[in-house]
């Protein structure tokens, strides 16, 4: 479907008909409030109406993601460009962005005054408690999505997506039934998490939000206790829930990780903690767009992805994985310029390695370790730490050496029934399993014990701060 065929999303979530009836049985939940869908239909979350956001390019930065997803659903083919801001984002960077993205309006939940860097700009409230309003639902443009990439240092890039590249992966992905209620660990607002409120609201389903203030066994609980059937996250976000005395609160019918390696340990725990779902790990990136995701329980992917005709096409090109579609973003914003190369296809980045019949991925072409010359992917040494019964999470990082350039060191979480062995037994048999699996110059110097590891707001581990 080519972009400008594409509805907005009030259009394609309202559908007609009988599918429009159903909009009250339909809900967008965040912790302490829940909004219908039926409500949208004769109501605003926004304090200003939405007539005076047609042609705009608008930032959306909410505090909460309830409040961001209204906006979203509320502007979508009246504004020119929406600018998705998530929380995490250093507020120095603000100014560039919003220059680059040419903003001109604000819808936030935050006070006026935090936007004090962009003066000149129409600036709305934006609230789950609705009022009555007549929303002006003719739809008179195709509107940009701006989405900003995440891993990165510096000021994040701006991607150009329209919600036709956005929902790609929804309208080849088959129908989903209209009881699904969804989750995800991640903010709505990157990436990750956009593709699934799109695949709620798109699929006719409800959606559990997270919040950022929430713990993880308070978000946990809800999710729970309203039913949730379909949740993702990353494997840092799976390894925390997994951690929670609540992580048996969820009893979901499919659960997905993305944003990061989903090596076979975590992919055998989740399947260990919910038997009855089926477990799938996909791959996505803020600038190439869903590839593909594989359910089959096994980490990596088979090799006949590569090179197979469809609407996504997969090459392997310098070690890395390329990808083309009309899921790939457009463009960067500002002086960036293209995504990808004069093919179509975008470099991901992203290392693979062939074992068998599987390509498996290893690592982030940037985050490679140097070892007297020697590479060292961090992620498929943390993948082989985590396959020790007690290790919880695991983090590699390099160290500076002055006769090898750097050594290979870690920092592991152990599981909390095991939190009291004697550390030292642990690191003597992590350093066996490393031994037996990797060559000599992957395997860390040194293991540290620790309580826990951070991670950055995308639901990834924080190598930068390491």
């Amino acid at each position: 479907m080519p972009a400008n065929d594409q509805p907005a999303l009030w259009d394609a979530i309202k559908g007609d008909g009988d599918a429009s009836r159903e909009l009250s049985r339909r809900w967008l939940d965040d912790a302490g409030a829940r909004v219908t869908l039926g409500d949208l239909a004769s109501h605003s979350g926004l304090s200003l109406p939405q007539r005076e956001f047609v042609g705009k390019s608008v930032l959306i930065a909410a505090r909460d993601q309830l409040t961001a997803a209204l906006a979203l659903i509320e502007l979508d083919g009246l504004a020119r460009r929406m600018l998705l801001y998530p929380l995490g984002v250093p507020p120095e960077y603000l100014p560039e962005i919003a220059a680059t993205a040419e903003v001109e309006a604000i819808v936030s939940d935050r006070p006026r005054s935090d936007f004090d860097t962009l003066p000149g700009c129409l600036f709305a409230m934006t609230s789950p408690a609705l009022r009555p309003a007549t929303p002006e639902r003719e739809r008179r443009q195709t509107t940009e999505w701006i989405l900003l990439t995440s891993g990165t240092t510096g000021v994040p890039k701006l991607v150009q997506h329209s919600l036709a590249s956005l929902a790609g992966a929804t309208r080849h992905g088959g129908a989903l039934g209209n009881r699904s209620v969804w989750s995800t660990f991640y903010d709505i607002r990157r990436y990750g998490g956009l593709q699934i409120f799109l695949r709620a609201m798109l699929g006719g389903g409800s959606m559990v939000l997270s919040n950022a203030q929430e713990a993880t066994a308070d978000f946990l609980q809800r999710a729970g206790h309203a039913g949730v059937t379909h949740i993702s996250g990353t494997p840092s976000h799976w390894r925390r829930a997994l951690m929670s005395p609540q992580a048996h609160a969820i009893a979901p019918k499919y659960a997905r990780l993305s944003g990061e390696i989903a090596d076979q340990a975590i992919l055998d725990h989740l399947k260990a903690a919910f038997p009855e779902a089926s477990v799938a790990h996909a791959f996505a990136s803020t600038e190439a767009g869903v590839a593909f995701d594989v359910g089959d329980g096994q980490a990596g992917f088979p090799m006949g992805l590569i090179g197979r005709p469809g609407p996504v096409e997969l090459k392997i090109e310098d070690g890395s994985l390329r990808i083309r579609s009309d899921r790939n973003g457009r463009r960067y914003l500002g002086d960036n310029g293209a995504i990808a190369a004069p093919d179509g296809f975008v470099d991901t980045g992203d290392m693979l390695e062939q074992r068998g019949d599987r390509y498996h991925f290893v690592g982030r072409r940037g985050g490679i370790i140097n070892v007297g010359g020697q590479k060292v992917h961090p992620e498929e040494v943390e993948a082989v730490i985590n396959r020790h019964p007690a290790v919880q999470l695991a983090l590699v990082r390099a160290r500076k050496n002055p006769i090898t350039g750097a050594i290979v060191v870690a920092e592991v979480v152990p599981k909390p029934q095991t939190s009291s062995a004697e550390p030292d037994t642990l690191r003597r048999e992590i350093i066996a399993i490393c031994r037996e699996a990797l060559p000599a110059h992957k395997v860390p110097a040194s293991i540290r014990i620790v309580p826990s590891l951070n991670v950055t707001a995308a639901g990834k581990l924080d190598r930068a701060g390491a």
